[in-house]
């Protein structure tokens, strides 16, 4: 039983962390792309 919810627990960690990372990776793209065209802007 007691092995059962450390099992669970460590499957919805690791969904979470995995999700994190996509994120991450995701917005770091968004964010690099906003910040060059900032920059275009400025020069401008």
């Amino acid at each position: 039983m007691d092995n059962t919810i450390y099992i669970i627990l460590g499957g919805l960690a690791l969904v979470y962390f995995v999700v994190l990372f996509y994120n991450k990776r995701n917005t770091r793209k968004r964010k690099s792309r906003k910040f060059m065209e900032g920059k275009r802007r400025h020069e401008k």
